[in-house]
């Protein structure tokens, strides 16, 4: 965890919230850096959309493109 607080809070016990010079960061138990944000509430919401990520998998996304050119450039 990181050592800007003797007790940490974590939240949702499962990560913590840290307030840098311009940034909020998040962090697991272990210590390991997982989101940054401008605002407490952003870094807290994204970094629980990211777990849930990490936990249950990505959603499909809704469009696929190709990379294929067709023509000559």
């Amino acid at each position: 965890m990181s050592t800007q607080e003797p007790n940490p809070k974590l939240i949702d016990d499962t990560f913590e919230v840290v307030k840098a010079r311009f940034l909020w960061h998040s962090y697991d138990k272990e210590g390991r850096g997982l989101v940054s944000a401008l605002t407490e509430e952003d870094c807290i919401r994204s970094t629980r959309f990211y777990l849930k990520g990490l936990q249950e998998g990505w959603p499909e996304p809704e469009k696929k493109f190709s990379g294929t050119v067709g023509g000559k450039l």
